[in-house]
């Protein structure tokens, strides 16, 4: 039994960044002999284990045969006479099928070190075409290596054009692509996923209103960014969490077809990502208006976002605007310190005054339209 370190791992080791992840391949063992030594089955489908101590993925080295439409249809070979090199062979790129030994050696069969060396994404065998999935995932590894300058061979990405024409792209589940654009949105670089995937023509066929919002007819390298890769640049910029990069690329497509589901199409997004993106379309016109000081689109923004309930909603809110709206960011402190001014408005502070129901709640609005005034005139002044 060997046990070698591979694909992400060793990837990022040697490009010095923080290894996320672990997996080994074991070569020359048997399901029984993993069992045996106290591994745990981690997948019925796959011959992938558990370590006992650990928890990390112990996969045997296996041969992969194409034999039926999408990621799934393959059929598995793994046994003690597979042999690494037979392994790394089925693995998607080149900088990901390389191995190191228990002594620290590396094992690069097809010249991952060289691509590492010269920022180069490059496909191990015609295989690719193989599995849809690999352009989602090539597309996640453009938005994270792409600050290092890391780009696609020519001939990887005539191969993921191929791909984005055939029938295997219509595989591919909702729940899958939002899996990798979830992680590829926490990335250094966001916008390379949808870019990778958009030339090579599979963003017209998965996200059709995020492709036609995209479209730039400048292809030139000096050209501008078109509205969702400079929101993008400037969520990445401003740090924020991925709800709000959500937000930042999906917002142009939703308000170009007026709808926020029909933007997303079947992505399987968590609910919490939709509510935000609807907020946005829903309270943009609300925003731009209390943006500029108006009193009562402040009261309506605060009502809309829920931000006297929780003051969190309205950060969250004003983050993925910053990122929509840049020019508009510098009245923030203003939305912020009105926000506070207005809470302290309460119907108990009102009660001197013997009013009830929903006479109370007229005067508690007017209340706090005075103390918003009185902030708008003094910013205006000051």
């Amino acid at each position: 039994m060997r046990i070698y370190l591979v694909g992400g791992a060793v990837r990022d080791r040697l490009l010095g960044l923080p290894v996320r992840d672990r997996d080994w391949v074991v070569v020359g063992a048997t399901e029984a002999e993993m069992l045996q030594q106290g591994f745990r089955r981690a997948d019925s489908d796959f011959p992938v284990f558990l370590h006992p101590q650990s928890g990390e993925e112990y996969a045997l080295a296996r041969r992969e045969t194409k034999t039926g439409p999408g990621y799934k249809g393959f059929s598995i070979e793994a046994g003690p006479e597979i042999t690494l090199e037979q392994d790394l062979i089925r693995r998607d790129l080149t900088i990901n099928a390389i191995a190191e030994d228990e002594a620290g050696n590396l094992i690069d069969p097809f010249a991952g070190q060289q691509d590492l060396d010269a920022g180069v994404l490059r496909h191990v065998s015609p295989a690719f075409v193989e599995d849809p999935l690999r352009l989602l995932r090539v597309a996640r590894l453009a938005a994270r290596l792409g600050r290092w300058g890391f780009r696609l061979s020519h001939t990887t990405h005539g191969l993921m054009q191929r791909m984005a024409a055939s029938e295997e792209l219509t595989t591919l589940h909702g729940e899958r692509l939002w899996q990798e654009m979830k992680q590829a949105l926490a990335e250094d670089q966001p916008w390379r996923f949808f870019q990778v995937l958009q030339r090579c023509g599979a963003l017209a066929k998965l996200l059709p209103a995020l492709d036609r919002v995209m479209e730039n007819p400048n292809k030139h390298a000096d050209a501008k960014d078109c509205p969702t890769v400079a929101a993008l640049k400037r969520a990445v910029q401003q740090d924020v969490d991925t709800k709000v990069r959500f937000v930042a690329a999906f917002f142009a497509a939703a308000e170009q077809a007026g709808d926020s589901g029909k933007a997303v199409e079947d992505l399987r997004v968590e609910k919490e990502y939709l509510e935000l993106l609807h907020l946005l379309l829903r309270l943009a016109p609300v925003y731009r208006d209390a943006a500029a000081q108006n009193p009562q689109r402040v009261l309506d923004l605060f009502d809309g976002t829920r931000a006297l309930h929780s003051a969190s909603r309205l950060t969250q809110f004003l983050a993925a605007a910053d990122v929509l709206w840049p020019a508009l960011n510098q009245t923030r402190g203003f939305l912020v310190q009105a926000l506070e001014s207005v809470t302290a408005v309460t119907p108990n502070a009102l009660q001197h005054t013997g009013v009830q129901g929903a006479e109370l709640g007229r005067m508690l609005r007017q209340e706090r339209l005075k103390v918003v005034a009185a902030l708008a005139e003094k910013a205006g002044t000051g």
